[in-house]
């Protein structure tokens, strides 16, 4: 969905990207023979690369040469995110992504974890191989944090007990942290002063809010040929995301402990009549809201930055494009 939505932008990193995937694909060959075709199906050139533009765009500057740190810290992050999207679908019980069968469909629920495992450990063999440890570091700390957002969505599964807080804290967790740092390891690659460092990966933080919060409207108000991967996926799994929020605190008390028992699994999810709930009590326009307010934020944090040239002007300008994702999305939905 990522290079769909940012393809302008993105089409300005081109030999950025090529030279990503020539390393992406080198990597294949590290894992070992008997994975070698698992790995290869998951390291994808096809396959979103909005984390790694985020690297390229925070750290390239004024230069349009392409730096082989930041390659190496974009591809090692482009691994972390491929290890968390299969254990993702593996929680989700999703069965499409990137308009194929996901690794689980492909290979099971065993050899998947353990898959997600082996890309994992290969990101910090990547990471390992610059020149200081903070590169390490930073993403074995993002990996951690990855990996704590979810637990606790894992945990939260099924229940109706998990509260605003709780659902922000997993997302910025989950999905914003690699967005985090991967704008800090760009930065930090083109030697921003450490406050300016900051701002940026403040930038990214933000940023992967409304990504996440867009991809969980999305799941509801999307279609799967657009999006590129199974739809549907949270009510059916008893994840509760922003849309559920709105829409149990739109019904009436009878309507609302139905929404409980199928959050619960205690009866078929009704997802036709939820979406229809939410058109009815204008949950879109509220998570749009909550969207905008987060590339405000994000915007406002690129903004300290005192020279931002035209590699982070570009930067800034994938909060514009996500704002359109919106609306577009927003248009075509049935009048």
């Amino acid at each position: 969905m990522a290079n769909l939505i940012f393809g302008g932008i993105f089409g300005q990193l081109a030999a950025h990207m090529k030279a990503l995937d020539a390393l992406l694909r080198a990597q294949v060959q590290e894992f070992e023979p008997e994975i070698r075709d698992m790995a290869d199906y998951c390291i994808d050139t096809s396959g979103k690369r909005i984390r790694p533009a985020l690297v390229f765009l925070s750290g390239r500057k004024a230069s349009p040469k392409v730096a082989a740190d930041l390659v190496r810290a974009a591809a090692v992050v482009e691994l972390v995110h491929m290890g968390s999207l299969v254990h993702d679908d593996i929680m989700d019980g999703a069965i499409v992504r990137r308009n194929r069968a996901t690794a689980v469909k492909a290979y099971g629920t065993a050899a998947s974890v353990l898959l997600g495992d082996a890309l994992f450990a290969h990101a910090l063999n990547l990471a390992a191989q610059f020149p200081t440890v903070e590169v390490c570091a930073a993403v074995s700390v993002s990996m951690r944090r990855v990996c704590a957002g979810e637990i606790m969505q894992t945990l939260s599964r099924g229940t109706t007990t998990i509260d605003r807080a709780r659902y922000d804290r997993i997302i910025d967790l989950k999905t914003a942290e690699l967005f985090r740092v991967s704008c800090e390891l760009g930065a930090k690659i083109a030697g921003y002063p450490q406050a300016e460092q900051d701002a940026i990966a403040s930038y990214g933080r933000h940023l992967g809010i409304a990504y996440q919060i867009y991809d969980d409207l999305a799941d509801y108000f999307g279609t799967e040929d657009r999006i590129g991967k199974t739809l549907g996926t949270d009510l059916q799994s008893g994840k509760v995301t922003l849309p559920l929020f709105f829409l149990e605190e739109s019904l009436p008390a009878s309507e609302r402990a139905e929404l409980q028992a199928e959050i619960q699994g205690q009866c078929p999810p009704q997802l036709t009549v939820r979406l229809q709930q939410m058109r009815t009590a204008g949950v879109y326009a509220r998570v749009a809201a909550e969207i905008e307010r987060e590339l405000a934020s994000a915007q406002a944090a690129l903004a300290s930055v005192a020279d931002p040239g035209k590699s982070l002007s570009q930067l800034g300008e994938l909060s514009d494009v996500l704002r359109d994702q919106v609306k577009k999305l927003q248009a075509n939905q049935p009048s």
